[in-house]
């Protein structure tokens, strides 16, 4: 199997001293045949039901939460303790939205999210995984990883150096992972691996017979068998292969689709997740259709990523959650994902990034760099893309063309220096140019390495108001982080750390007891995780110990610690100060301590059944 490499986590500065409130962890000599693990008093207890927090003393032992007692009454001996008056207990925030199916074999601490007190991760969204690839066809491997890099947003040379990909079989997969990982995770099984596997060449373009539904169909049973927690699928119009081709199971018709989710419905503990192109902004009426269609035959919720709010747009969430009422009708659930912070995303007209999606762009930002350059100067040209991208077509992309609102990054030439975090509607006043012929002579003075990074348009108190009542849905669940992907572009997986901040300290939307459940218990009920997501006696100890006065996260900064020396952005943990998945710490002050007590967490055994009627 691919190698484990602790030390490609990059070293943190000092924090300097002891986090207000923090007790030393003491050792405890062994007095007795029953003793605690650990022993953590004094917290204030904040147990990720809503309910109001309380001060306790939290024992753990084996694994588990063994005792939550009013401070001062628990009588075991515990082989360690620690003082946590001032800080606040949570339960291990549960992230429904990654794609850390391979970076947990170069990174089994899938950093930053645990550093961010993510204690359980959900993978093989999207469509996407690495399982199954056929045994006898070794260049499926590589169409998969090229795939990955492209539509994900991850370096080919990691995949390939840090990922040796041995297996065949999904339970394969899954053994590769078990007693190796510092985090709790649970994988889909991507319908691009199934119909791959299946269809071979032909899974891009093709349509299974009735033999190669039926084989498809088996595979995903063998692999809920095994422990997936279901089927994960893409119909985006965004998802596109290493060859620039529609992704495998862009190519199903519906009947394939609702095939796929009735076996789900078969095994226990299940789920279904997928994107269509209407996740963008607002569903068609056949894609509201296909979804209810799906669910109904699963019984079995159907999640999606990711729901966009915004003020500006205010027709676009009642008429996705238009799908989430229909579902409830027809013994279904569909649930929107959404995100509760704003997470930036940089941007190139050198490389491939969210621009290349604007209909219209891509067939001029692939082009070799000097013909990029004469295209983008072209104010023929340069009028054409922005009428394609202010049209209804470009859908949640619009809000790219505000060319005027990005800031300056890393730039590489004479010509732009000084220009880093400068706004371009300030540099093209100055010189006379409109903000997107402005952006692009600055780009082609770096060759187009310039780094972009456009301010988020739906920063205003209407959207934050129209989110805060949105969350008050009962199919609207906070996720969508897509974190393990999209590495060089974006940092989605702090948003646990910088949405308790906000909380406590910022647009205050809604209390700490609320936003911890909706960040553990919410999650874990969805999947059906078995005693996860709250602090209470019998559950496993998830835990998430925080200094309510400096939770935050820091800002994305970029890294080089992939495999193949590939760049990602990474986010400082503030006020985090320890983290234990199963029990175990596996982070100390934002400093991973090397334990891997993780879990592979399988359907049936790990999760129940979350039935939809």
């Amino acid at each position: 199997m691919g190698g484990v490499f602790p030390d490609r986590r990059p070293q943190r500065p000092d924090r300097g001293g002891p986090r207000p409130g923090q007790g030393h962890v003491q050792e405890q000599k062994q007095r007795g045949t029953v003793m605690l693990d650990h022993l953590i008093t004094g917290a204030t207890v904040v147990d990720g039901t809503g309910a109001p927090a309380f001060t306790a003393d939290v024992g753990i032992r084996d694994g588990r939460i063994a005792v939550v007692a009013e401070p001062g009454t628990v009588r075991e001996e515990a082989r360690t303790r620690e003082d946590a008056t001032g800080l606040v207990l949570a339960p291990g925030f549960v992230d429904p939205h990654t794609h850390y199916d391979a970076q947990l074999f170069w990174d089994p601490y899938a950093t930053p999210s645990m550093n961010h007190g993510v204690t359980t991760v959900a993978g093989g969204n999207c469509g996407f995984t690495l399982a199954p690839l056929h045994p006898d066809r070794p260049e499926d491997a590589d169409y998969t990883r090229r795939m990955m890099s492209k539509v994900e947003g991850m370096a080919l040379a990691a995949l390939e150096d840090g990922v040796d990909w041995s297996w065949s079989s999904f339970a394969e997969y899954l053994d590769a992972l078990d007693g190796r990982i510092a985090v709790n995770a649970g994988f889909m099984v991507g319908h691009c691996a199934l119909r791959r596997y299946v269809m071979g060449a032909d899974a891009v373009g093709g349509r299974p017979t009735p033999e190669q539904l039926d084989r498809m169909v088996a595979l995903l049973k063998e692999a809920m068998e095994a422990g997936a927690w279901g089927l994960s699928t893409t119909q985006s119009s965004t998802h596109s292969d290493g060859d620039g081709a529609p992704v495998p199971s862009r190519h199903a018709t519906p009947a394939e689709l609702v095939a796929l989710a009735t076996a789900v419905g078969e095994h226990e503990g299940t789920q279904l997740e997928a994107i269509l192109a209407g996740c963008l902004d607002q569903f068609s009426d056949a894609e509201i259709d296909l979804f209810v269609e799906m669910t109904a035959a699963a019984g079995r919720p159907l999640n999606w990523n990711v729901l966009t709010i915004d003020a500006a747009v205010p027709e676009r969430v009642p008429r996705q959650l238009t799908a989430s009422e229909r579902a409830r009708k027809s013994g279904g659930r569909i649930v929107a994902l959404t995100m509760p912070i704003l997470t930036p995303m940089n941007m190139s007209l050198g490389t491939f990034c969210a621009l290349n999606l604007i209909p219209g762009w891509g067939e001029v930002l692939a082009l070799p760099v000097p013909e990029r350059i004469a295209k983008l100067r072209d104010p023929e040209v340069r009028a054409a893309m922005l009428l394609r991208a202010d049209s209804r077509e470009a859908g949640v992309f619009r809000r790219l063309a505000h060319f005027g609102r990005y800031v300056i990054g890393d730039t590489y030439s004479r010509e732009n220096q000084g220009l880093t975090g400068r706004v371009v509607k300030d540099i093209a006043a100055e010189r006379g140019q409109d903000p997107f012929q402005c952006l692009v002579e600055i780009c082609a003075n770096d060759d187009l390495r310039t780094v972009l990074w456009p301010m988020p348009s739906d920063n205003d108190p209407d959207s934050w108001a129209l989110r805060r009542e949105t969350w008050d849905h009962e199919d609207v669940l906070l996720g969508g982080s897509d974190a393990g992907a999209h590495l060089d572009r974006m940092c989605g997986a702090p948003y646990t750390t910088r949405f308790l901040g906000d909380c406590l300290r910022g647009r205050k939307l809604v209390p700490l007891e609320r936003a911890v459940k909706m960040l553990s218990d919410d999650p874990a009920r969805l999947f059906g995780l078995r005693e996860r997501g709250r602090v209470e006696e019998g559950f496993h100890a998830d835990l998430v110990l925080f200094d309510p006065e400096r939770i935050d996260a820091g800002p994305a900064t970029l890294v080089h610690d992939l495999p193949g020396d590939s760049p990602r952005l990474d986010s400082r943990a503030i006020g985090i100060v320890s983290v234990r998945v199963n029990g175990v710490e596996t982070v100390r002050d934002d400093e991973v301590t090397g334990a891997i007590p993780g879990k592979v967490l399988r359907s049936g055994r790990d999760t129940r059944t979350v039935a939809t009627r």
